[in-house]
């Protein structure tokens, strides 16, 4: 089983965020979460990831 976590300082702009102005588009949140769903058997395991890549524990 792998199991990789997904964290970002950064927010995604919705509907519930836009009366705030804050958060980047969708597509741009989605790179790190198609990233790390498109890597084979031997890609990182057990990690904390964001845009940047390996982030320490």
């Amino acid at each position: 089983m792998t199991v990789t976590l997904i964290t970002g300082a950064r927010t995604t702009a919705t509907d519930i965020t836009a009366a705030f102005g804050i958060g980047r588009p969708a597509e741009m949140s989605a790179r790190v979460v198609v990233r790390l769903a498109t890597l084979d058997a031997t890609g990182p395991t057990g990690t904390l990831q964001d845009e940047a890549g390996e982030l320490p524990w």
